[in-house]
Protein backbone atom coordinates (compact mmCIF):
# COMPACT_ATOMS: atom_id res chain seq x y z
CA UNK A 1 0.00 0.00 0.00
CA UNK A 2 1.35 3.42 -0.89
CA UNK A 3 0.34 6.81 0.25
CA UNK A 4 1.33 10.38 -0.18
CA UNK A 5 1.19 13.44 1.98
CA UNK A 6 0.25 16.99 1.18
CA UNK A 7 -0.26 20.06 3.26
CA UNK A 8 -3.97 20.36 2.54
CA UNK A 9 -5.14 16.87 3.32
CA UNK A 10 -2.41 15.11 5.27
CA UNK A 11 -1.73 11.45 4.55
CA UNK A 12 -3.93 10.28 1.72
CA UNK A 13 -4.48 6.91 0.14
CA UNK A 14 -4.18 6.00 -3.53
CA UNK A 15 -6.82 3.52 -4.56
CA UNK A 16 -7.32 0.68 -7.02
CA UNK A 17 -4.79 0.09 -9.76
CA UNK A 18 -2.99 3.39 -9.04
CA UNK A 19 -1.67 1.97 -5.77
CA UNK A 20 2.08 1.57 -5.92
CA UNK A 21 2.77 -0.90 -3.18
CA UNK A 22 6.51 -0.38 -2.95
CA UNK A 23 8.88 2.33 -2.01
CA UNK A 24 9.04 4.11 -5.36
CA UNK A 25 5.94 6.23 -4.87
CA UNK A 26 5.32 5.85 -1.16
CA UNK A 27 4.56 9.04 0.75
CA UNK A 28 5.43 11.31 -2.14
CA UNK A 29 4.21 14.84 -2.67
CA UNK A 30 5.18 15.71 -6.27
CA UNK A 31 7.03 18.94 -6.92
CA UNK A 32 4.98 21.85 -8.18
CA UNK A 33 5.42 23.01 -11.76
CA UNK A 34 7.21 26.10 -10.48
CA UNK A 35 9.68 24.01 -8.53
CA UNK A 36 10.27 21.75 -11.53
CA UNK A 37 11.03 24.76 -13.68
CA UNK A 38 13.91 25.62 -11.37
CA UNK A 39 15.55 22.21 -11.88
CA UNK A 40 18.64 21.88 -14.02
CA UNK A 41 18.09 20.41 -17.47
CA UNK A 42 21.54 18.91 -17.99
CA UNK A 43 23.58 16.27 -16.16
CA UNK A 44 25.71 17.44 -13.28
CA UNK A 45 29.46 17.74 -13.62
CA UNK A 46 29.88 14.60 -11.52
CA UNK A 47 27.90 12.58 -14.04
CA UNK A 48 30.37 13.24 -16.85
CA UNK A 49 33.86 11.73 -17.15
CA UNK A 50 36.86 13.75 -16.11
CA UNK A 51 38.35 15.73 -19.00
CA UNK A 52 41.78 14.80 -20.31
CA UNK A 53 41.67 11.08 -19.58
CA UNK A 54 43.55 8.80 -21.99
CA UNK A 55 41.57 6.75 -24.47
CA UNK A 56 40.84 3.06 -24.08
CA UNK A 57 41.50 0.56 -26.86
CA UNK A 58 39.00 0.35 -29.68
CA UNK A 59 36.53 -2.51 -29.26
CA UNK A 60 34.75 -3.93 -32.27
CA UNK A 61 31.15 -4.43 -31.15
CA UNK A 62 28.64 -6.16 -33.41
CA UNK A 63 27.23 -2.86 -34.66
CA UNK A 64 30.58 -1.17 -35.10
CA UNK A 65 33.80 -0.08 -33.37
CA UNK A 66 33.74 2.02 -30.18
CA UNK A 67 36.46 3.81 -28.26
CA UNK A 68 36.09 4.77 -24.60
CA UNK A 69 38.22 6.08 -21.76
CA UNK A 70 41.04 4.68 -19.66
CA UNK A 71 39.87 5.93 -16.26
CA UNK A 72 42.49 5.02 -13.66
CA UNK A 73 42.69 1.33 -14.39
CA UNK A 74 39.14 0.85 -15.68
CA UNK A 75 38.15 1.03 -19.31
CA UNK A 76 34.83 2.86 -19.68
CA UNK A 77 32.81 2.65 -22.88
CA UNK A 78 29.94 5.08 -22.44
CA UNK A 79 26.81 5.96 -24.35
CA UNK A 80 26.73 2.94 -26.67
CA UNK A 81 23.36 2.76 -28.47
CA UNK A 82 21.72 -0.65 -28.17
CA UNK A 83 18.40 0.24 -29.82
CA UNK A 84 17.05 2.68 -32.33
CA UNK A 85 15.50 5.80 -30.82
CA UNK A 86 11.89 4.82 -29.95
CA UNK A 87 10.39 7.89 -31.58
CA UNK A 88 7.65 8.49 -34.11
CA UNK A 89 6.18 5.18 -35.25
CA UNK A 90 8.56 3.34 -32.89
CA UNK A 91 7.04 4.97 -29.81
CA UNK A 92 5.26 2.24 -27.82
CA UNK A 93 6.75 -0.51 -29.98
CA UNK A 94 9.27 -3.23 -29.22
CA UNK A 95 12.78 -1.75 -29.30
CA UNK A 96 14.65 -2.35 -32.54
CA UNK A 97 18.41 -3.08 -32.68
CA UNK A 98 20.58 -0.12 -33.57
CA UNK A 99 21.88 -0.16 -37.16
CA UNK A 100 25.52 -0.79 -37.87
CA UNK A 101 28.17 1.92 -38.26
CA UNK A 102 31.62 1.80 -39.81
CA UNK A 103 33.58 4.72 -38.31
CA UNK A 104 34.86 4.35 -34.75
CA UNK A 105 32.20 5.73 -32.42
CA UNK A 106 33.13 8.10 -29.59
CA UNK A 107 32.18 6.29 -26.38
CA UNK A 108 33.68 8.76 -23.92
CA UNK A 109 30.44 10.40 -22.74
CA UNK A 110 27.18 9.08 -21.36
CA UNK A 111 24.14 9.04 -23.56
CA UNK A 112 21.14 11.21 -22.71
CA UNK A 113 18.77 10.19 -19.91
CA UNK A 114 15.25 9.06 -20.74
CA UNK A 115 12.36 11.53 -20.52
CA UNK A 116 11.34 12.22 -16.94
CA UNK A 117 10.31 14.79 -14.39
CA UNK A 118 11.65 15.07 -10.85
CA UNK A 119 9.03 13.14 -8.91
CA UNK A 120 11.68 11.50 -6.73
CA UNK A 121 13.56 14.67 -5.95
CA UNK A 122 17.20 13.92 -5.25
CA UNK A 123 16.92 10.48 -6.82
CA UNK A 124 15.86 11.71 -10.25
CA UNK A 125 17.98 12.25 -13.28
CA UNK A 126 17.85 15.56 -15.16
CA UNK A 127 14.28 16.50 -16.11
CA UNK A 128 14.02 16.29 -19.86
CA UNK A 129 11.70 15.37 -22.74
CA UNK A 130 14.17 13.17 -24.61
CA UNK A 131 12.99 9.90 -26.17
CA UNK A 132 16.32 9.10 -27.84
CA UNK A 133 17.81 7.51 -24.73
CA UNK A 134 18.41 3.77 -25.21
CA UNK A 135 22.12 3.70 -24.46
CA UNK A 136 24.29 1.51 -22.25
CA UNK A 137 27.71 1.76 -20.63
CA UNK A 138 30.40 -0.88 -20.18
CA UNK A 139 32.99 -0.79 -17.38
CA UNK A 140 35.75 -3.37 -17.71
CA UNK A 141 38.93 -3.93 -15.67
CA UNK A 142 42.12 -2.89 -17.42
CA UNK A 143 43.95 -5.81 -15.83
CA UNK A 144 41.44 -8.62 -15.79
CA UNK A 145 43.72 -11.30 -14.36
CA UNK A 146 43.86 -14.94 -15.39
CA UNK A 147 40.14 -15.54 -15.11
CA UNK A 148 37.73 -14.13 -17.69
CA UNK A 149 35.58 -11.63 -15.77
CA UNK A 150 31.97 -12.39 -15.00
CA UNK A 151 29.36 -9.79 -16.00
CA UNK A 152 26.97 -7.71 -13.92
CA UNK A 153 24.11 -6.00 -15.77
CA UNK A 154 22.57 -3.32 -13.56
CA UNK A 155 19.06 -1.83 -13.76
CA UNK A 156 18.81 1.56 -12.09
CA UNK A 157 16.00 2.39 -9.70
CA UNK A 158 13.67 5.37 -9.63
CA UNK A 159 10.17 3.95 -9.61
CA UNK A 160 10.38 3.13 -13.35
CA UNK A 161 9.71 6.82 -13.99
CA UNK A 162 12.91 8.50 -12.72
CA UNK A 163 16.64 7.87 -12.74
CA UNK A 164 19.42 7.18 -15.22
CA UNK A 165 22.39 4.86 -15.66
CA UNK A 166 24.78 7.83 -15.76
CA UNK A 167 24.70 8.13 -11.97
CA UNK A 168 26.21 4.68 -11.39
CA UNK A 169 30.01 4.66 -11.35
CA UNK A 170 30.89 0.97 -11.63
CA UNK A 171 34.66 1.46 -11.54
CA UNK A 172 35.13 -0.16 -8.12
CA UNK A 173 33.03 -3.17 -9.05
CA UNK A 174 35.12 -3.49 -12.21
CA UNK A 175 38.56 -3.02 -10.66
CA UNK A 176 38.26 -4.52 -7.18
CA UNK A 177 35.58 -7.03 -8.15
CA UNK A 178 37.20 -7.98 -11.48
CA UNK A 179 33.81 -7.64 -13.17
CA UNK A 180 32.57 -6.33 -16.47
CA UNK A 181 29.63 -4.11 -15.50
CA UNK A 182 26.92 -2.93 -17.87
CA UNK A 183 24.54 -0.13 -16.87
CA UNK A 184 21.67 0.93 -19.10
CA UNK A 185 18.89 3.39 -19.71
CA UNK A 186 15.37 2.14 -20.42
CA UNK A 187 12.11 3.89 -21.20
CA UNK A 188 10.45 5.40 -18.14
CA UNK A 189 7.01 6.49 -17.03
CA UNK A 190 4.18 6.38 -19.55
CA UNK A 191 6.67 5.96 -22.39
CA UNK A 192 7.94 2.74 -20.84
CA UNK A 193 4.97 1.31 -18.98
CA UNK A 194 1.64 1.71 -20.71
CA UNK A 195 -1.14 -0.75 -21.48
CA UNK A 196 -3.71 0.86 -23.74
CA UNK A 197 -6.41 -0.96 -25.75
CA UNK A 198 -5.54 0.84 -29.00
CA UNK A 199 -1.83 0.03 -28.74
CA UNK A 200 -2.35 -3.45 -27.36
CA UNK A 201 -4.51 -4.50 -30.33
CA UNK A 202 -1.83 -3.68 -32.92
CA UNK A 203 -0.35 -7.18 -32.84
CA UNK A 204 3.02 -6.44 -31.20
CA UNK A 205 4.33 -7.00 -27.70
CA UNK A 206 2.92 -4.28 -25.48
CA UNK A 207 2.69 -2.72 -22.05
CA UNK A 208 6.12 -3.43 -20.60
CA UNK A 209 8.25 -1.40 -22.99
CA UNK A 210 10.84 -0.77 -20.29
CA UNK A 211 11.20 -4.51 -19.73
CA UNK A 212 11.55 -5.00 -23.49
CA UNK A 213 14.37 -2.46 -23.53
CA UNK A 214 16.15 -4.33 -20.75
CA UNK A 215 15.72 -7.61 -22.63
CA UNK A 216 17.24 -6.15 -25.79
CA UNK A 217 20.16 -4.87 -23.71
CA UNK A 218 20.64 -8.40 -22.32
CA UNK A 219 20.69 -9.74 -25.87
CA UNK A 220 23.28 -7.09 -26.71
CA UNK A 221 25.37 -8.35 -23.79
CA UNK A 222 25.22 -11.94 -25.01
CA UNK A 223 26.28 -10.84 -28.47
CA UNK A 224 28.98 -8.34 -27.51
CA UNK A 225 30.33 -8.74 -24.02
CA UNK A 226 33.09 -11.18 -24.98
CA UNK A 227 34.57 -8.40 -27.15
CA UNK A 228 34.88 -6.31 -23.96
CA UNK A 229 36.55 -9.17 -22.09
CA UNK A 230 33.49 -10.51 -20.25
CA UNK A 231 32.19 -14.04 -19.98
CA UNK A 232 28.70 -14.33 -21.54
CA UNK A 233 28.20 -17.62 -19.66
CA UNK A 234 28.42 -15.81 -16.31
CA UNK A 235 25.94 -12.94 -16.37
CA UNK A 236 24.22 -11.62 -13.25
CA UNK A 237 21.23 -9.32 -13.64
CA UNK A 238 20.62 -7.01 -10.71
CA UNK A 239 18.77 -3.88 -9.79
CA UNK A 240 17.76 -1.71 -6.88
CA UNK A 241 14.23 -0.56 -5.97
CA UNK A 242 12.28 -0.50 -9.26
CA UNK A 243 15.35 -2.15 -10.75
CA UNK A 244 14.89 -4.97 -8.25
CA UNK A 245 11.26 -5.37 -9.30
CA UNK A 246 12.29 -5.36 -12.96
CA UNK A 247 15.03 -7.92 -12.33
CA UNK A 248 12.46 -10.20 -10.69
CA UNK A 249 10.18 -9.75 -13.72
CA UNK A 250 13.04 -10.77 -16.01
CA UNK A 251 13.61 -13.90 -13.92
CA UNK A 252 9.96 -14.81 -14.47
CA UNK A 253 9.68 -13.73 -18.12
CA UNK A 254 9.83 -16.64 -20.59
CA UNK A 255 11.54 -14.31 -23.08
CA UNK A 256 14.85 -14.11 -21.18
CA UNK A 257 15.85 -17.78 -21.25
CA UNK A 258 19.61 -18.08 -21.54
CA UNK A 259 20.31 -14.35 -21.25
CA UNK A 260 21.57 -14.42 -17.62
CA UNK A 261 22.06 -16.99 -14.86
CA UNK A 262 22.18 -15.11 -11.54
CA UNK A 263 19.84 -12.45 -10.16
CA UNK A 264 20.09 -9.73 -7.49
CA UNK A 265 17.00 -8.15 -5.90
CA UNK A 266 18.23 -5.10 -3.98
CA UNK A 267 15.51 -3.44 -1.91
CA UNK A 268 11.90 -4.37 -2.35
CA UNK A 269 9.84 -6.67 -4.51
CA UNK A 270 6.30 -6.12 -5.66
CA UNK A 271 3.85 -8.04 -7.76
CA UNK A 272 2.75 -7.07 -11.25
CA UNK A 273 -0.63 -5.49 -11.93
CA UNK A 274 -3.28 -7.16 -14.05
CA UNK A 275 -3.67 -6.34 -17.73
CA UNK A 276 -7.24 -5.14 -17.15
CA UNK A 277 -6.07 -2.72 -14.48
CA UNK A 278 -3.27 -1.48 -16.72
CA UNK A 279 -5.57 -0.96 -19.67
CA UNK A 280 -8.09 0.89 -17.52
CA UNK A 281 -5.33 3.25 -16.48
CA UNK A 282 -4.05 3.54 -20.06
CA UNK A 283 -7.49 4.33 -21.42
CA UNK A 284 -7.92 7.06 -18.80
CA UNK A 285 -4.59 8.54 -19.85
CA UNK A 286 -5.59 8.46 -23.52
CA UNK A 287 -8.87 10.21 -22.79
CA UNK A 288 -7.14 12.84 -20.67
CA UNK A 289 -4.67 13.45 -23.51
CA UNK A 290 -7.53 14.17 -25.89
CA UNK A 291 -7.07 10.98 -27.91
CA UNK A 292 -10.22 9.21 -26.73
CA UNK A 293 -10.52 5.93 -24.88
CA UNK A 294 -11.29 3.59 -27.78
CA UNK A 295 -9.23 0.77 -29.24
CA UNK A 296 -9.00 1.87 -32.87
CA UNK A 297 -5.94 2.89 -34.93
CA UNK A 298 -6.97 6.55 -34.75
CA UNK A 299 -6.38 6.51 -30.98
CA UNK A 300 -2.99 4.85 -31.38
CA UNK A 301 -1.97 7.37 -34.04
CA UNK A 302 -3.05 10.25 -31.82
CA UNK A 303 -1.01 8.89 -28.91
CA UNK A 304 2.12 8.58 -31.04
CA UNK A 305 1.77 12.19 -32.17
CA UNK A 306 1.46 13.61 -28.65
CA UNK A 307 4.26 15.96 -27.60
CA UNK A 308 6.46 14.35 -24.98
CA UNK A 309 5.76 17.30 -22.70
CA UNK A 310 2.05 16.45 -22.73
CA UNK A 311 2.80 12.85 -21.77
CA UNK A 312 5.06 13.92 -18.92
CA UNK A 313 2.50 16.41 -17.66
CA UNK A 314 -0.20 13.75 -17.50
CA UNK A 315 2.27 11.31 -16.03
CA UNK A 316 2.91 13.65 -13.13
CA UNK A 317 -0.53 15.20 -12.79
CA UNK A 318 -3.01 13.64 -10.44
CA UNK A 319 -6.67 13.23 -11.23
CA UNK A 320 -9.31 12.25 -8.70
CA UNK A 321 -8.17 8.65 -9.24
CA UNK A 322 -4.44 9.32 -9.06
CA UNK A 323 -1.67 9.71 -11.66
CA UNK A 324 -2.08 8.02 -15.05
CA UNK A 325 1.02 5.84 -14.73
CA UNK A 326 1.83 2.46 -13.26
CA UNK A 327 5.32 1.76 -12.00
CA UNK A 328 4.74 -1.99 -11.77
CA UNK A 329 5.24 -4.54 -14.51
CA UNK A 330 1.99 -5.40 -16.30
CA UNK A 331 0.84 -9.02 -16.48
CA UNK A 332 0.36 -8.93 -20.24
CA UNK A 333 0.56 -12.72 -20.73
CA UNK A 334 3.64 -12.63 -22.97
CA UNK A 335 6.43 -10.69 -21.28
CA UNK A 336 4.97 -11.21 -17.80
CA UNK A 337 2.69 -14.23 -17.19
CA UNK A 338 -0.97 -13.35 -16.89
CA UNK A 339 -1.16 -14.66 -13.31
CA UNK A 340 1.62 -12.32 -12.19
CA UNK A 341 5.10 -12.49 -10.72
CA UNK A 342 4.38 -13.78 -7.23
CA UNK A 343 2.16 -16.57 -8.54
CA UNK A 344 4.99 -17.64 -10.84
CA UNK A 345 7.39 -17.76 -7.90
CA UNK A 346 4.95 -19.79 -5.82
CA UNK A 347 4.42 -22.29 -8.64
CA UNK A 348 8.08 -22.52 -9.59
CA UNK A 349 7.42 -21.08 -13.04
CA UNK A 350 10.56 -18.97 -13.33
CA UNK A 351 14.16 -19.37 -14.46
CA UNK A 352 15.79 -21.28 -11.61
CA UNK A 353 19.12 -19.70 -10.75
CA UNK A 354 21.02 -18.44 -7.70
CA UNK A 355 19.36 -15.32 -6.25
CA UNK A 356 20.56 -12.66 -3.82
CA UNK A 357 17.69 -10.79 -2.15
CA UNK A 358 17.72 -8.13 0.54
CA UNK A 359 16.65 -4.76 1.85
CA UNK A 360 17.70 -1.93 4.12
CA UNK A 361 16.75 -1.72 7.77
CA UNK A 362 14.98 1.64 7.40
CA UNK A 363 13.55 1.61 3.87
CA UNK A 364 10.74 4.04 4.64
CA UNK A 365 12.92 6.94 5.73
CA UNK A 366 13.55 7.65 2.05
CA UNK A 367 9.95 8.58 1.15
CA UNK A 368 9.58 10.43 4.45
CA UNK A 369 12.61 12.53 3.53
CA UNK A 370 11.28 13.20 0.03
CA UNK A 371 8.02 14.37 1.52
CA UNK A 372 9.68 16.65 4.04
CA UNK A 373 12.24 18.24 1.76
CA UNK A 374 10.81 18.17 -1.75
CA UNK A 375 7.21 19.07 -1.03
CA UNK A 376 6.31 22.63 -1.96
CA UNK A 377 6.35 24.20 0.54
CA UNK A 378 8.51 21.77 2.58
CA UNK A 379 6.57 19.89 5.22
CA UNK A 380 7.22 20.11 8.94
CA UNK A 381 8.70 17.02 10.62
CA UNK A 382 6.28 14.12 11.07
CA UNK A 383 4.06 14.54 14.12
CA UNK A 384 2.23 11.94 16.19
CA UNK A 385 -1.03 13.25 14.75
CA UNK A 386 0.35 12.71 11.23
CA UNK A 387 1.15 9.09 12.02
CA UNK A 388 -2.28 8.37 13.48
CA UNK A 389 -4.06 10.04 10.56
CA UNK A 390 -1.93 8.10 8.09
CA UNK A 391 -2.75 4.80 9.78
CA UNK A 392 -6.46 5.52 9.98
CA UNK A 393 -6.61 6.62 6.35
CA UNK A 394 -4.47 3.81 5.01
CA UNK A 395 -5.48 0.74 6.99
CA UNK A 396 -9.16 1.35 7.66
CA UNK A 397 -10.58 -1.50 9.73
CA UNK A 398 -7.05 -2.66 10.53
CA UNK A 399 -5.93 0.71 11.88
CA UNK A 400 -6.24 -0.30 15.52
CA UNK A 401 -4.02 -3.36 14.95
CA UNK A 402 -1.35 -1.29 13.26
CA UNK A 403 -1.41 1.44 15.91
CA UNK A 404 -1.21 -1.17 18.65
CA UNK A 405 1.89 -2.61 17.02
CA UNK A 406 3.46 0.78 16.25
CA UNK A 407 2.30 3.11 19.01
CA UNK A 408 4.00 6.44 18.21
CA UNK A 409 4.47 7.01 21.93
CA UNK A 410 6.77 3.99 22.09
CA UNK A 411 9.32 5.56 19.74
CA UNK A 412 11.78 8.37 20.32
CA UNK A 413 10.11 10.43 17.58
CA UNK A 414 7.00 10.05 15.42
CA UNK A 415 9.27 9.83 12.37
CA UNK A 416 10.86 6.66 13.75
CA UNK A 417 7.42 5.17 14.37
CA UNK A 418 6.40 5.89 10.78
CA UNK A 419 9.73 4.54 9.51
CA UNK A 420 9.32 1.28 11.43
CA UNK A 421 5.74 0.88 10.26
CA UNK A 422 6.39 1.69 6.60
CA UNK A 423 9.54 -0.41 6.48
CA UNK A 424 7.75 -3.44 7.87
CA UNK A 425 4.95 -3.10 5.32
CA UNK A 426 7.53 -2.96 2.53
CA UNK A 427 10.07 -5.59 3.42
CA UNK A 428 7.79 -8.30 4.82
CA UNK A 429 6.43 -9.15 1.35
CA UNK A 430 10.04 -9.56 0.19
CA UNK A 431 10.75 -11.76 3.21
CA UNK A 432 7.75 -13.90 2.18
CA UNK A 433 9.08 -14.18 -1.38
CA UNK A 434 12.51 -15.10 -0.02
CA UNK A 435 10.91 -17.97 1.87
CA UNK A 436 9.14 -19.17 -1.27
CA UNK A 437 12.28 -18.99 -3.40
CA UNK A 438 14.66 -20.53 -0.88
CA UNK A 439 13.18 -24.01 -1.24
CA UNK A 440 13.60 -23.89 -5.01
CA UNK A 441 16.93 -22.16 -5.73
CA UNK A 442 20.11 -21.15 -3.88
CA UNK A 443 19.13 -17.92 -2.14
CA UNK A 444 21.30 -15.51 -0.17
CA UNK A 445 19.42 -12.99 1.96
CA UNK A 446 20.73 -9.81 3.56
CA UNK A 447 19.72 -6.69 5.45
CA UNK A 448 21.78 -3.51 5.08
CA UNK A 449 22.17 -2.18 8.62
CA UNK A 450 24.70 0.65 8.57
CA UNK A 451 22.52 3.27 10.22
CA UNK A 452 25.35 5.82 9.96
CA UNK A 453 25.34 5.71 6.14
CA UNK A 454 25.96 9.11 4.51
CA UNK A 455 22.72 10.82 3.49
CA UNK A 456 22.67 12.53 0.08
CA UNK A 457 19.66 14.75 0.80
CA UNK A 458 20.20 18.34 1.93
CA UNK A 459 20.17 18.59 5.70
CA UNK A 460 16.75 18.08 7.24
CA UNK A 461 16.07 19.35 10.77
CA UNK A 462 15.27 16.71 13.38
CA UNK A 463 15.45 13.90 10.82
CA UNK A 464 17.25 10.59 11.34
CA UNK A 465 18.03 8.94 8.00
CA UNK A 466 19.58 5.70 9.38
CA UNK A 467 19.83 2.76 6.93
CA UNK A 468 17.39 4.38 4.51
CA UNK A 469 16.23 3.10 1.12
CA UNK A 470 19.10 3.68 -1.39
CA UNK A 471 21.70 4.04 1.40
CA UNK A 472 23.51 0.89 0.26
CA UNK A 473 24.01 1.94 -3.38
CA UNK A 474 27.00 4.15 -2.54
CA UNK A 475 28.80 1.14 -1.06
CA UNK A 476 28.71 -0.60 -4.46
CA UNK A 477 28.79 2.31 -6.90
CA UNK A 478 31.42 4.77 -5.74
CA UNK A 479 30.19 8.24 -4.89
CA UNK A 480 26.56 7.51 -5.71
CA UNK A 481 24.36 10.35 -4.46
CA UNK A 482 21.07 10.11 -6.23
CA UNK A 483 20.40 12.28 -9.24
CA UNK A 484 20.96 15.91 -10.09
CA UNK A 485 20.15 17.31 -6.63
CA UNK A 486 21.87 14.80 -4.37
CA UNK A 487 24.96 15.70 -2.34
CA UNK A 488 27.88 13.27 -2.34
CA UNK A 489 29.58 12.46 0.97
CA UNK A 490 32.66 10.24 1.29
CA UNK A 491 32.56 6.97 3.20
CA UNK A 492 34.69 6.82 6.36
CA UNK A 493 37.28 4.09 6.87
CA UNK A 494 34.86 1.62 8.50
CA UNK A 495 32.30 2.21 5.76
CA UNK A 496 34.99 1.75 3.11
CA UNK A 497 35.75 -1.64 4.64
CA UNK A 498 32.07 -2.55 4.39
CA UNK A 499 32.07 -1.31 0.80
CA UNK A 500 35.04 -3.58 0.02
CA UNK A 501 33.23 -6.55 1.56
CA UNK A 502 30.03 -5.90 -0.39
CA UNK A 503 31.85 -5.41 -3.70
CA UNK A 504 33.67 -8.70 -3.13
CA UNK A 505 30.42 -10.49 -2.30
CA UNK A 506 28.58 -9.07 -5.33
CA UNK A 507 31.50 -10.00 -7.59
CA UNK A 508 31.73 -13.52 -6.17
CA UNK A 509 28.01 -13.96 -6.69
CA UNK A 510 28.22 -12.84 -10.32
CA UNK A 511 31.16 -15.20 -10.82
CA UNK A 512 29.92 -18.35 -9.07
CA UNK A 513 26.35 -17.81 -7.83
CA UNK A 514 27.71 -17.75 -4.27
CA UNK A 515 28.70 -14.47 -2.55
CA UNK A 516 31.41 -16.38 -0.66
CA UNK A 517 32.73 -17.69 -4.00
CA UNK A 518 32.61 -21.14 -2.35
CA UNK A 519 31.44 -22.54 0.98
CA UNK A 520 29.06 -20.84 3.41
CA UNK A 521 31.17 -18.24 5.26
CA UNK A 522 30.61 -15.48 6.09
CA UNK A 523 27.28 -15.65 4.25
CA UNK A 524 25.36 -18.94 4.55
CA UNK A 525 22.65 -19.91 2.12
CA UNK A 526 19.15 -19.02 3.29
CA UNK A 527 16.73 -21.93 3.53
CA UNK A 528 13.29 -21.36 5.06
CA UNK A 529 12.89 -25.11 5.57
CA UNK A 530 15.40 -24.82 8.39
CA UNK A 531 14.08 -21.92 10.52
CA UNK A 532 16.84 -22.00 13.13
CA UNK A 533 19.59 -21.86 10.51
CA UNK A 534 17.95 -19.49 8.03
CA UNK A 535 20.25 -16.50 8.16
CA UNK A 536 20.31 -12.98 6.83
CA UNK A 537 23.71 -11.36 6.44
CA UNK A 538 23.63 -8.13 8.44
CA UNK A 539 25.69 -5.65 6.43
CA UNK A 540 26.94 -3.36 9.15
CA UNK A 541 29.94 -1.73 10.72
CA UNK A 542 32.26 -2.48 12.39
CA UNK A 543 31.71 -6.04 11.14
CA UNK A 544 29.38 -8.27 9.19
CA UNK A 545 27.19 -10.53 11.30
CA UNK A 546 24.28 -12.94 10.97
CA UNK A 547 20.65 -12.60 11.98
CA UNK A 548 18.13 -15.39 11.82
CA UNK A 549 15.10 -15.01 9.60
CA UNK A 550 12.97 -15.21 12.76
CA UNK A 551 14.82 -12.24 14.25
CA UNK A 552 14.30 -10.19 11.08
CA UNK A 553 10.61 -11.13 10.90
CA UNK A 554 9.99 -10.41 14.56
CA UNK A 555 11.70 -7.02 14.52
CA UNK A 556 9.73 -5.91 11.47
CA UNK A 557 6.50 -7.54 12.72
CA UNK A 558 5.99 -9.64 9.60
CA UNK A 559 3.25 -11.72 11.26
CA UNK A 560 1.16 -8.56 11.43
CA UNK A 561 1.81 -7.56 7.82
CA UNK A 562 1.30 -11.08 6.53
CA UNK A 563 -2.07 -11.23 8.32
CA UNK A 564 -3.51 -7.98 6.99
CA UNK A 565 -5.72 -8.30 3.94
CA UNK A 566 -4.93 -5.14 2.04
CA UNK A 567 -7.01 -4.15 -1.00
Amino acid sequence: MSCKYDAASGWKRWSGFQIVAMIALAALAPLSQAARAQETTSPTQAQQPQPGLPLAPVVRASAGPVQGLDNHGVYEYLGIPYAQPPVGDLRWQSPQPYPQWTETRDATHFGPACAQITTLGAFAGPPNSNEDCLYLNVFTPKQAGSEKPAVLVWIHGGGNFDGESNDYDASKLASKGNLVVVTLNYRLGLLGWLANPALDHEGHAFGNYGLMDQQLALKWVQKNIASFGGDPKKVALGGQSAGSVDASAQVVSPLTAGLFNRAIFESVLRDSISLSAGEELGAAFSAAAGCGSGSGPDVAACLRHLPVETILKLQGTESANGPYVTTAPIADGTIVPSQGLFDAFRKGKFAHMPIMSGFTHDEYNFPIAINEYFSVPPQAPVSEADVKKYVETTYGANASKVLAAYNPGSYATPQLALDAMGTGSLICPQQAVNQILSSQVPLYAYEFNDRTAPFFFPELPDFQSLAYHTADIQYLFSGWHGGTRGIAHPLNSAQMQLSDELVTAWANFARTGNPNRAGDRPWPRYDARKPQSSFYLSEDIPALSLRTANQVSEEHQCKLWDSLQMP
